[in-house]
C-alpha cells in the first residue's frame, strides 16, 4: 500500500520568519547566492555532514550549473509535494544563511526526516542552533506529521542512512 507523504489536502507552509531569518521555498532564482553560501561554507558542511555520515556533498568540484540542476530538482519536488527544500536568507534576501529540507522517511519510524544546514560564517553567531529549535517548532505546529526525525541532531545516523 503506497502512502501519501501529505495529505493531498494538506496547504503546504510558505514561510518561517524569525527576528534573524526567513525560511521560504528553495528556487532556482536562489542559485547565485545559494552557490555562494555552499561554495564559502564545503570545509564547514564536510565536517557536520547534514545529509549523513558517509555522504560527501558538497566537494570541491561543485560547479554552479551542478548546483543549478540541484535547486532544479528541488523545486521540482516541492511542486510535486514529494519534498521540500527551503532556503534560509537572512531578512533582506541579500544572503543565503542555509538550508533546511523535509524528506519522507525510508523507516517506518518516522513520518519525515529533517535536515538543515547554515553557512560557515553564521556558525559563531548561533544561527545553527537558533533554525534548529525554530525549525523543530514550526514542524510540529504547521505541518501533519506525528514522528518526526532530526538525523544528525536528536538521532544518529544509522538506522536512516
Amino acid at each position: 500500500m503506497v502512502t501519501r507523504f501529505i495529505p493531498p489536502n494538506f496547504k503546504i507552509p510558505e514561510l518561517l520568519e524569525t527576528d534573524r531569518f526567513r525560511l521560504r521555498m528553495l528556487t532556482v532564482n536562489d542559485v547565485k547566492k545559494d552557490y555562494d553560501a555552499v561554495i564559502t561554507s564545503i570545509e564547514h558542511l564536510q565536517e557536520t555532514k547534514p545529509f549523513g555520515s558517509t555522504h560527501k556533498w558538497p566537494t570541491e568540484d561543485l560547479t554552479y550549473e551542478q548546483d543549478l540542476i540541484d535547486l532544479e530538482w528541488h523545486q521540482k519536488e516541492f511542486q510535486k509535494r514529494a519534498s521540500f527544500a527551503y532556503i534560509v536568507m537572512n531578512l533582506d534576501e541579500t544572503e543565503c544563511l542555509g538550508c533546511t529540507y523535509i524528506y519522507p522517511s525510508d523507516t517506518p519510524n518516522y513520518d519525515a526526516m529533517i535536515m538543515m544546514w547554515v553557512r560557515q560564517s553564521e556558525v559563531a553567531n548561533g544561527l545553527d542552533g537558533l533554525l534548529f529549535f525554530s525549525v523543530k517548532k514550526w514542524i510540529h505546529d504547521k505541518w501533519p506529521f506525528e514522528k518526526v526525525a532530526y538525523p544528525g541532531r536528536e538521532i544518529g545516523w544509522d538506522g536512516v542512512e
